[in-house]
């Protein structure tokens, strides 16, 4: 059959990106244990296209994308990914955005109640001829602040809020990068206290109660988390998004840094 696709552009122009988006199906997230956890995604998924060309072909992105949803996938089957879609289509670059809700276990601190705690995440990775991966992992992780000057000016009590703080990192190629586990609990160290979707009586009385002895501005979070992700062995850069709803005002608390971090 004719390829329509595949015919010339007389135009001269090359598209940067071109491919699918929203495209939804089940993907296996290899967790820090070894094994996976099945996830609905929500990717995008393109190449580069030279001006000398009509079109690419978009059913092979989903030829290339079905079999993960049968395979554990990270960093390294990202790459494979991008490896196969620059061949398949004969691309000088390929990206691929993968975007999911990831469950970690949360143990309430004082009746140890099990309950799971979702995070929204995302995989990134870029390949460009004759260069490495380029890859990065997002996690919003949620916590609780309480405000350091209401502390100090109130007779009783503090005014508290939910945070996030929305997460990206890059390592240095030949680096692990991270597991989502772990920049989660990296952040929530941060914090003024973790978050927990399940608490009995106990619980609720030790979670207001260590926020209460731990306040913290949006700022002294976000510097916080600055100072632990420079800690990171083999981290290349990194940016952070810190935001409080706030509890007394129809408005946000909000910070926001990016840094690469030198070897």
């Amino acid at each position: 059959m004719k390829d329509v696709q595949n015919q010339s552009d007389d135009r001269g122009i090359a598209i940067q990106q071109v491919g699918v988006n929203e495209v939804h199906l089940p993907i296996l997230i290899k967790t820090k244990e070894g094994g996976f956890q099945q996830v609905l995604a929500n990717i995008c998924f393109t190449v580069s296209l030279p001006k000398e060309y009509k079109g690419t072909h978009m059913s092979r992105f989903l030829e290339i994308l079905a079999p993960w949803s049968r395979k554990p996938l990270a960093e390294t089957e990202m790459e494979t990914m991008l490896a196969e879609a620059m061949e398949r289509l004969e691309a000088e670059s390929a990206c691929l955005k993968i975007e999911f809700k990831y469950f970690i276990d949360k143990r309430a601190p004082v009746s140890g109640r099990l309950s799971c705690l979702d995070l929204d995440c995302f995989f990134w990775g870029e390949m460009r001829m004759g260069e490495p991966m380029q890859f990065k992992l997002g996690v919003a992780v949620p916590f609780t602040s309480l405000c350091p000057c209401s502390r100090e000016i109130s007779v009783h009590g503090a005014h508290n809020q939910r945070s996030v703080c929305r997460c990206e990192v890059q390592f240095h190629p030949g680096t692990e990068c991270i597991y989502i586990e772990d920049l989660a609990i990296l952040v929530e160290e941060e914090a003024s206290c973790p978050i927990y979707p399940l608490l009995k009586r106990e619980d609720e009385k030790y979670v207001t109660e260590r926020a209460y002895e731990n306040p913290k501005f949006v700022e002294d979070i976000l510097r916080d988390v600055v100072l632990a992700l420079r800690r990171l062995p083999g981290i290349a850069w990194f940016s952070l998004v810190c935001e409080n709803f706030e509890s007394i005002h129809n408005h946000n608390a909000y910070a926001s840094h990016e840094e690469t971090v030198n070897e």
